[in-house]
């Protein structure tokens, strides 16, 4: 493998995404992308004459690791986030119609086991937009599993659903984070 270019590759795609991910710099990507084609360097070596495909990983290592820096930084910066159990919760309450639940506010669910306050509403709105955003196969997932409260059929299909919520969870949380950024 001739790691010169891929330092030069790994060098080219760290500057273009520090530049578009404020959260990170451009050394520490760098860094995380070299890091990244050592630990696989036995698969990539088969493809080691491909520079698309080597910048394609270099991509992929970057912005994951500029996801995980935002992510890290947005639970540490004080503002609300939701959790996968929360979200888990409000996906049980679409069950109910935006009547029934308004009926409910205050009280104790039996569903759910806890009491319906009136931030309920926005969760379930964070979460319809967050499930637009997922694939199909995590929609049905989570649809069977905690909307429909349908056992999974499976331990493939609970680690789907399991896998979803996170997913939605983050798809969530990405929601709040636009429209916290947009009214700034």
């Amino acid at each position: 493998m001739d790691w010169e270019k891929v330092n030069e590759i790994s060098r080219k795609v760290a500057g273009e995404l520090s530049r578009k991910w404020p959260v990170v710099e451009l050394d520490d990507v760098h860094q995380e992308i070299m890091l990244h084609m050592m630990e696989q360097r036995s698969h990539l070596e088969k493809l080691a004459s491909d520079f698309d495909f080597l910048r394609q990983v270099a991509w992929r290592a970057a912005k994951s690791y500029a996801s995980r820096e935002q992510q890290q930084k947005d639970l540490a910066d004080g503002q609300y986030f939701y959790t996968p159990d929360e979200v888990r919760a409000t996906l049980k309450s679409f069950i109910y119609t935006d009547e029934e639940l308004g009926e409910m506010i205050g009280r104790k669910d039996d569903l759910s086991r806890c009491r319906i306050s009136d931030n309920i509403t926005s969760a379930r709105i964070d979460a319809t937009t967050g499930l637009r955003k997922l694939k199909p196969e995590y929609r049905d997932a989570v649809a069977r599993t905690y909307i429909y409260g349908l056992p999974p059929g499976s331990p493939g299909e609970a680690k789907t659903a399991q896998r979803a919520v996170d997913a939605l969870a983050t798809a969530m949380n990405a929601h709040i984070r636009s429209k916290a950024r947009a009214t700034c």
